[in-house]
């Protein structure tokens, strides 16, 4: 499985960006779908996922309230919508699959989003 992210970008704090990842296979077959964040010098966080049930998400408590993930299989597509950015959201946002339930093993290069204050 090759993932693909996309979107990110140079913005102000309060602006929005739509992050996108392009999935090599059948996306409706993915039992979950999720977005990771890495800051500079520190480890990898969740953020965001999706199961194959749309109805199913989960955030981070961090960006709950600002960030929507959603899907579309028939693209083989998970977005992560995120509206008022913070400078604390700067990072490189990972795109991950995590195919039957046992864990994410498929990940994405990353995209890089950059708030300024």
């Amino acid at each position: 499985v090759q993932l693909v992210e996309s979107g990110g970008g140079l913005v102000q704090a309060g602006d929005s960006l739509r992050l996108s990842c392009a999935a090599s296979r059948r996306a409706s077959s993915y039992y979950r779908m999720g977005w990771f964040r890495q800051a500079p010098g520190k480890g990898r966080v969740f953020v965001a996922s999706i199961g194959w049930n749309v109805s199913s998400t989960d955030y981070a408590d961090s960006v709950k309230g600002r960030f929507t993930i959603s899907r579309d299989n028939a693209k083989n597509t998970v977005y992560l919508q995120m509206n008022s950015l913070k400078p604390e959201d700067t990072a490189s946002y990972l795109c991950a699959v995590d195919p039957a339930g046992g864990g994410y093993h498929y990940w994405g290069q990353g995209t890089q989003v950059t708030v300024s204050s």
